[in-house]
């Protein structure tokens, strides 16, 4: 287990066609001028790179269920990419635990990676897929494990060729390889290496063969006693002799999953590991995952679209566009006080409405379809902007059905959508510009009936309600303003 520290990563792509500018080249520009001095020197300001991700600082505690979230091409996957060691960053350093590993290949940095299409090996069976990581890993001159015990038939065999030639040592043999071999006859063979390479071309003979019959070593034995505990704490004992063409998604997941937990690596990394999974099925896996991470305490970092599965999932959550993160904090925090615009519309069921109003008073606003006074926590904040204009931010959740009243909303209803639990209601507003229609979605009671172009008065809870500055879109927050 190891915490994970990100310091300032830069990622540069060469942009597709040469004769064209970047996608978002403003952005680009804006980070790569040369008035910025902190930039490090190894980016590049050419028109035919774009900059993928830009200056990206996170530190992952040790243990952390760590969640990145942002709408597809942010970046999320790009980030994990680099640091598993599949991608070379541009710029910055990443430190598994104590120590950078910017220089390490992939397989140096005790890492394990769950991928969206799962990577399973097709023509090896869940069994030798769980163990195909362990056995590498062997390969690569790590200490195996503990001695266990070895296949009974092989030792029997052995033992009773030493016991028939025990009193005709070999002619180079010593007095003391005499004793060994009447006293501990494995240890003595195991002890040199024509032994080990006999052992291994006996495990590698009988892979193919059904795993009762297969010979297996010491590290055979332990990577077998690793994988049957993997595979009780996934529920896939009954799978391991399948192939994964024989599994169902949410089968396939697990096995990637279990492929990961068998390395027993510092940190996780799962990159929308539910996404090919149905709606059912994908609430009992990401259930599940919790589940095993709380209780096997790795840090995990954990990439996903759906703000759904990071409000559920992650015990902090990073929110992620245009390459950069926007806003780093538990769930809560971010469903109650986002940073900006992007933050507030992108984390909810249903997004956030927005409305442009004008500041009247320290407290008053007002927009054609309302007149709205807002508690006085806000007094102070909006006296430097008496007479200029805001964003109001208000969730569907917090728009109730009201009656008319210059304090309420008339709207429309344009969509009815009935869930059982809740209704969502599109809804347009009718004192404004019919040539520019403003849309609201409510979320309301299912008690309350609505049918398409009904009209409906909707009232805001003030003490539930957003301002963002329309310019820089940052999000204005009263000093005492409690957690709501």
């Amino acid at each position: 287990m190891a915490q994970v520290v990100l310091d300032r990563l830069y990622k540069q792509f060469p942009h597709r066609s040469r004769s064209t500018a970047p996608s978002a080249p403003n952005e680009v520009a804006a980070d790569l001028s040369p008035e910025n001095s902190a930039l490090p020197s190894s980016l590049s300001s050419s028109p035919n790179v774009v900059n993928v991700l830009r200056d990206i600082s996170l530190t992952v505690r040790d243990g952390e269920f760590m969640v990145l979230v942002g709408p597809s091409g942010c970046g999320k996957s790009t980030l994990l990419r680099l640091i598993a060691g599949l991608d070379s960053v541009t710029a910055g350093t990443i430190h598994v635990g104590d120590r950078p590993v910017n220089p390490l290949p992939p397989k140096e940095r005790d890492i394990a990676m769950v991928f969206q299409n799962y990577a399973l090996y097709p023509h090896m069976t869940v069994y030798d897929n769980l163990a195909f990581g362990l056995r590498r890993i062997g390969q690569q001159g790590k200490e195996p494990a503990p001695e266990t015990k070895s296949s009974i038939a092989i030792q029997s065999a052995i033992q009773a060729a030493i016991r028939s030639d025990k009193t005709s040592p070999a002619p180079d043999q010593e007095p003391g390889d005499q004793a060994l071999l009447q006293q501990k006859p494995l240890s003595f063979f195991r002890g040199h290496q024509w032994w080990q390479r006999t052992e291994a071309i006996l495990v590698a003979l009988t892979r193919s063969l059904p795993r009762s019959w297969r010979y297996q070593s010491n590290r055979e034995m332990t990577i077998d006693e690793r994988v049957q505990t993997v595979a009780k704490m996934l529920q896939i004992e009954s799978l391991l002799d399948r192939f994964p063409r024989q599994l169902s998604g949410g089968q396939k997941q697990r096995v990637a999953l279990g492929r990961a937990m068998a390395r027993d690596p510092q940190v996780f990394l799962m990159d929308e590991p539910l996404s090919n999974l149905d709606a059912k099925l994908r609430l009992e896996t990401r259930a599940q995952i919790v589940s095993l991470q709380r209780r096997l305490g790795i840090t995990t970092i954990y990439v996903t679209h759906d703000q759904t599965e990071a409000m559920t999932m992650g015990d902090r959550i990073a929110v992620m566009n245009g390459g950069q993160i926007q806003q780093v904090a538990v769930p809560l925090d971010l469903y109650h006080r986002p940073a900006n615009r992007f933050v507030a519309e992108f984390i909810g069921t249903l997004p956030m409405n927005f409305l442009s109003v004008q500041v009247s008073s320290a407290r008053l606003i007002t927009h054609p379809a309302f007149r709205l006074t807002l508690p006085s926590i806000w007094e102070d904040q909006l006296q430097a902007y008496e007479g200029r204009s805001l964003l109001l931010g208000v969730r569907p959740e917090h728009l109730q059905v009201g009656v008319p009243a210059p304090k309420n909303i008339a709207t429309v209803v344009e969509r009815v959508e009935t869930l059982g639990s809740d209704t969502y209601v599109t809804a347009r507003l009718t004192e404004v510009d019919v040539l520019n229609p403003v849309i609201l979605q409510a979320r309301i009671s299912p008690d309350h009936p609505v049918a398409i172009r009904d009209e409906l008065w909707l009232s805001i809870v003030p003490e539930k309600i957003h301002l963002f500055d329309p310019k820089t879109t940052q999000a204005l927050s009263p000093k005492d303003a409690p957690l709501q």
